[in-house]
Formats: C-alpha cells, sequence, structure tokens
C-alpha cells in the first residue's frame, strides 16, 4: 500500500509556475526525503548557478517539512507528515514554503497539498454504549448514538454504519449540516421488560477505504420501568463568547434542565453527546451541575469556534439535547515575527541609491487589527523599507554611502501590531562599507621651505612632508616622489624623497657660491592612483669656506 501512496502521490504532484508560485501534492506519512517535485526545472534555474547563489526553503511555522536536494534540485520531505496531526479542522490540507535565492535576493512561493491515505480506523468515543430506555417507550421513538471518528478525509473517512443484534431495533442515519452523518437507534418493537430486560446490539462503522477499515461498539439497552416526563432545557441553544486569555478553570456557561417527576427520575444529570477529539481536551462538562469549565488554556489561532452537545437524562432514561456554541474572540497576544531571509554584511560605498541590502519577513498569528504589522526602521540611517510581495519587505539603500565619514551601520528594523496596546519587536541588520577610492592624498601644506648650510654631507635631513588619504586600506596607502624643478641644473639630481615616509635627503653637498636656492615639485600618489602635489624651496646658507683672493 505504501508503494500505491508513493506512485500516487508523484502521478498527482504537479506544478505551475506563475508569479512565483508552484503547486505539488504528495501523499502523507511518506519517508523522509520522498521526492515531491522538479522545482530546479519547474522554475528554469540551472543546478550549478543556484548552488552558486546560496538557496534556503523556509516553511511556516517552526518545523522545516521540506528541503531542497543540493544535487538533483528536487523538493524532498525533511519529515515524515501526519495529515490528521497537521491539518485537523481543515478539508484541503496545503502546507507553504519558500525558496530564497539569496544571491538574486528572489523568492519563490511554494505550496504542496498533503493527500490522504487510508491509515485511520473508524472509531467510537467509548466501545460500550449503555442506553436505558422505559417500557412504554413508543415504536418509531429515537435515540442518537454516538458518532464514529475517523480523521482521514474524502473516501477514507467514515461512510457508513450498520447495526445488528436484535429486531426491536433498527438503525437510521441522519446527515449534519455540514454533510456529517449521525446514527440513531430507532425502536422498530414495543419492549417488555417482564419479556426481556436487556437488549445486546453491535454498531458498525466503515470509512470508504479499499479495503475498507471497520470500527464497532456494543450498545448494551437497559428497559426500566414506566417514566413519563423528560428532562426539558431552559435554552435550546446556548452561545456563549469568551477572550482567548480567559483563565484556566474558569466556568464558560451552565446549562440547565428541569424534570417534573419526582425521586431518581426526576434526578437529571448531564453529559457530553458530541464534540470533537480537541474540545474534549479543552472544556469539561459537570455532570451534576452543567458547569462547562476550561481544562487549559484557549487559542485563536488554533480554534475560533467550538459546538458541544450536551443531553440531560434522568433515572428513567429520559433525556433532551441543546447545544453550546462557544466563539472565542481575539486577543493580543502574539508578537510579530521579524525574519530576516537574505541578507548581506557588506556593501560598496559607491553602491547606488535603491540597492537592496536585506530580505524581510515578517508576520502576527493574531487576527483583524491585531494581526496587522506595521514596519519601520530607526531614523539616522541612510536606508529605508520597500514593500514587497504579501509579507515581505526589502531594506534598501536612500542615498549613496560615505565610508569616510560612517564606516558601519547597526540598521535596526522595528515592527508593531495593530493591537491596543500595541506589540513590537525589532531585528538588527549589521552592515560594513567598502571603501572606494574616492580622496586623493592631502598634503599638510601646499608649500613646505627649509634652510640648510652649504657643504652639507650627503644624506642631510633637509626636511619631512607629510601627506594624509581619508580612504581605508590600498587606497590610503601614500607614496612620494619628486616632480621638475623650476629652475636650470635639475635639482632632482641633488635630492633624494623617502618613498614612504616623505624624507627629503641631500645626494651630495651643496654650494652656495654656485647656487643659493632651489625650488622643486612633489607629488604624492595613493594605491588606487589619485595623485596631489606640493612646492618645496630649500635656501642654502652661507659658511666662510673661501679664502680672499688677491
Amino acid at each position: 500500500r505504501r508503494q500505491r501512496a508513493l506512485l500516487w502521490g508523484v502521478l498527482l504532484a504537479a506544478w505551475e509556475a506563475a508569479w512565483g508560485q508552484l503547486r505539488y501534492s504528495v501523499p502523507e506519512e511518506m519517508p523522509k526525503g520522498s521526492f515531491v517535485g522538479d522545482v530546479a526545472k519547474d522554475l528554469g534555474l540551472q543546478l550549478p548557478a543556484l548552488r552558486d547563489r546560496g538557496f534556503r526553503v523556509i516553511s511556516e511555522g517552526r518545523t522545516q517539512y521540506f528541503s531542497l536536494h543540493e544535487k538533483t534540485g528536487y523538493l524532498v520531505t525533511a519529515e515524515r507528515i501526519d495529515r490528521e496531526q497537521l491539518c485537523r479542522l481543515v478539508e484541503k490540507c496545503v502546507l507553504r514554503c519558500e525558496l530564497i535565492v539569496q544571491g538574486e535576493m528572489k523568492f519563490y512561493e511554494i505550496e504542496v497539498e498533503i493527500t490522504d491515505i487510508n491509515d485511520n480506523v473508524p472509531s467510537f468515543r467509548e466501545e460500550e454504549i449503555q442506553l436505558r430506555m422505559s417500557e412504554t417507550t413508543a415504536p418509531g421513538s429515537r435515540f442518537p448514538l454516538a458518532e464514529a471518528h475517523d480523521p482521514d478525509s474524502g473516501r477514507n473517512s467514515l461512510q457508513s454504519y450498520e447495526l445488528s443484534g436484535d429486531e426491536h431495533f433498527s438503525l437510521a442515519v441522519q446527515a449534519g449540516p455540514g454533510g456529517d452523518q449521525r446514527p440513531e437507534l430507532v425502536l422498530a418493537k414495543a419492549l417488555d421488560r417482564e419479556e426481556a430486560a436487556f437488549h445486546e446490539l453491535v454498531l458498525r462503522a466503515s470509512d470508504g477505504g479499499d479495503p475498507a477499515r471497520t470500527g464497532t461498539a456494543r450498545i448494551r439497552v437497559t428497559v426500566l420501568d414506566a417514566n413519563d416526563n423528560a428532562p426539558v432545557f431552559s435554552q435550546a441553544e446556548y452561545p456563549v463568547r469568551v477572550a482567548e486569555d480567559v483563565p484556566v478553570g474558569s466556568t464558560l456557561v451552565t446549562v440547565t434542565a428541569t424534570d417534573a417527576d419526582e425521586g431518581l427520575n426526576g434526578h437529571v444529570k448531564y453529559s457530553m453527546k458530541k464534540m470533537s477529539d480537541m474540545a474534549s481536551d479543552i472544556f469539561h462538562l459537570d455532570s451534576e451541575t452543567g458547569d462547562v469549565t476550561l481544562l487549559r488554556s484557549l487559542d485563536f489561532e488554533e480554534g475560533d469556534s467550538y459546538e458541544l452537545q450536551v443531553q440531560a437524562h434522568d433515572g428513567g432514561a429520559l433525556f433532551d439535547t441543546t447545544k453550546v456554541t462557544i466563539v472565542v474572540t481575539d486577543v493580543n497576544d502574539n508578537v510579530p515575527e521579524i525574519s530576516v531571509r537574505s541578507a548581506i554584511s557588506e556593501i560598496s560605498e559607491d553602491a547606488s541609491s535603491g540597492t537592496v541590502v536585506a530580505l524581510l519577513h515578517v508576520q502576527d498569528r493574531d487576527s483583524g487589527a491585531n494581526g496587522e504589522v506595521h514596519c519601520s526602521l530607526d531614523g539616522g540611517v541612510p536606508f529605508r523599507l520597500q514593500s514587497s510581495h504579501g509579507s515581505y519587505y526589502s531594506v534598501v539603500t536612500a542615498k549613496e554611502l560615505d565610508r569616510e565619514q560612517v564606516s558601519e551601520y547597526n540598521v535596526t528594523v522595528r515592527a508593531a501590531d495593530g493591537g491596543s496596546p500595541p506589540l513590537q519587536s525589532s531585528a538588527v541588520l549589521s552592515l560594513r562599507v567598502l571603501d572606494v577610492n574616492d580622496n586623493a592624498p592631502v598634503f599638510a601644506q601646499e608649500r613646505y621651505s627649509a634652510r640648510l648650510a652649504e657643504n652639507n654631507a650627503a644624506g642631510a635631513l633637509v626636511l619631512t612632508v607629510r601627506a594624509t588619504d581619508a580612504d581605508w586600506g590600498q587606497n590610503a596607502r601614500v607614496r612620494y616622489r619628486l616632480s621638475e624643478g623650476r629652475v636650470r641644473g635639475a635639482p632632482l639630481a641633488l635630492f633624494d624623497v623617502d618613498r614612504e615616509s616623505g624624507e627629503i635627503r641631500t645626494s651630495g653637498p651643496l654650494d652656495f657660491e654656485e647656487k643659493n636656492k632651489y625650488i622643486f615639485g612633489l607629488e604624492a600618489r595613493d594605491g588606487g592612483g589619485l595623485v596631489s602635489h606640493c612646492k618645496v624651496q630649500v635656501d642654502v646658507t652661507d659658511e666662510n669656506d673661501n679664502a680672499p683672493e688677491i
């Protein structure tokens, strides 16, 4: 059967690449790693390019049900999926996830329908049903029976009931408002307690699977003496509205039924005749008082309404039925969630305005105004939020950046819902600005001057020039060299400059009587090729190095 389910899931897998969305289907209970769909092929993505750019598959909620096979580009199951556990309250079970292509800042929505297999047997809440009937009960009377429960869907769900065991009873099945089948025990022949005080019946519930699965419940009917008044509820229906944050143990409603009889025949007790498995874990009915109390906390996001059928029966087995409808109202109890789906950590300072630096997903599990989220950035940063598809936002540059003014940014994204008071959350994006060679070296002085006595030693320090560059790294590394002088005699041969330190030294002795002033240019060049210039003037002072000549 598992192999047939796998083949059926593969044959049913269908995709639709429209507006960046794919749709597939896969049977439940498939082993981890089972094929769902060829995402890479369906999206027209090349596997080498996809691996180079980086990708992630993100499912809604805390559990990741799918992953993308790196070598094949197939979407596969990451967990064994139980449809009945995952989608207890919905007919069509659809899981949504997103494929994030990080290098392209793109995302693709994927919907996977989880199809049902017949892995559950119809079952009754109680395997033995006790009924008490008066011997004066008229033929044709109907008695609601507990419904069987089969969490499967479609043909695999509950399809039919069958009764066997006694000619006094037959089975009728009524269709409920939601299409559900409600079995009723019909008295076909008058009872006689003196002839038979008990009747044993078997109720079978079958689903439509192939092969069909069947569950049974034994019915024991106890025949009682006459009781001519049935309990009567004060209301045919009890509507209740309650906030989801009501404390555990609170009494939500009290149902009341009265019986005109006396003694045991007038003593009323209450019981639940119909409620879902989830409701049985949440609500408790006191059989004596009729109080419906809360067993555990309500969650509007888990269930917003519940319907209970309550039966009041007296000591003589006569009964009345009422309906309790509990509507849960939303409370702002969920903080907006900010997920950074893709982000860069470095950006060049010459990046154009509108460059995307992060892709965010924001959601709030509340409903109405409590679930409406407004996003903003803290002020003072050259970035802005840009709304993308659905609940996605892009953080983009609002203007050109300048690393020399600010080299790093911590961009705080805040999300607030529409509740009163609103709940808030935040996320911080750290971004480093990369340098571009957009600043030339700058000399400390436009013109340098020094005085040096003649007959100096070779290598004598004349002066030190200094230029700074506001850039960073190699772009800020400054080197010096001499340029042409203004006068004849090529002073470049008389002076040397250290490329790294900017120290200007003589290459030999100077002679005041030959030349007493030198003016030449000096060039500073950074690692990116930007250049600036300054002028250097050296005045040679006289020494008494010549004797008088006659």
